[in-house]
């Protein structure tokens, strides 16, 4: 008696294995029609994006140390000026956003402050050198300038692209199935899209 209730006890422990074996199977097959590679793919996006969006704010960091030394040949007696270009560049490079913290609203804001900040000191230094003809007659500032003006578009464009991808990836993890599949299995946050400037509501452009 003890030897058959063992039998069938190994009998169904057996055959529960297989199930469970072909459970996961299929469920592996399947995973991709609920949206595994989809979420995963779309975080990739975001990050590549937001590469793009550093790499084009950096190439503006890099550009601006010699613009001010430039600026300053000239333009001696706007130091003011010239010290809050210097700070908000230093403000910017102090801060580090990590793929992480992207998913931390306030940390994506203070960013976006401080580059906002930095924009505006830039414009106000543009201003200041209109009363300078002859540093901008100079050849140095004018290939600074039209690296500017180049760089300021590829932030732009890269902030765009940016959005984008961060709407593609929250609506990726919010429709069904891919919704349970984030539940279940990934556990991947929404992520947060920058915002518009104050300052863009009023006046919409940056001149250099």
């Amino acid at each position: 008696m003890k030897k058959n209730f063992w039998q069938i006890y190994s009998k169904q422990l057996t055959q529960y294995k297989l199930l469970s074996f072909l459970l996961i199977f299929f469920m592996c097959i399947n995973i991709t029609s609920c949206g595994y590679n989809t979420i995963q793919s779309n975080d990739e996006a975001v990050s590549a994006a937001w590469g793009d969006v550093e790499a084009s704010y950096q190439r503006r960091n890099d550009l601006i140390p010699n613009l001010v030394e430039v600026v300053r040949g000239y333009a001696k007696h706007e130091a003011d000026t010239l010290k809050a270009v210097t700070e908000a560049r230093a403000k910017v490079g102090s801060m580090q956003l990590s793929k992480e913290m992207l998913n931390d609203p306030k940390a994506l804001e203070n960013f976006q402050n401080a580059q906002g900040q930095l924009t505006s000191a830039l414009s106000r230094l543009m201003v200041v050198v209109e009363q300078y003809p002859q540093l901008k007659a100079n050849q140095n500032f004018m290939d600074l300038q039209n690296q500017l003006e180049g760089t300021e578009n590829r932030i732009n464009v890269a902030r765009v692209r940016y959005n984008k991808a961060v709407q593609e990836f929250n609506t990726s993890i919010r429709i069904f199935p891919n919704s349970l599949t984030n539940s279940l299995l990934l556990h991947l946050p929404r992520k947060n899209a920058f915002k518009a400037e104050e300052q863009s509501k009023i006046a919409p452009k940056v001149k250099f």
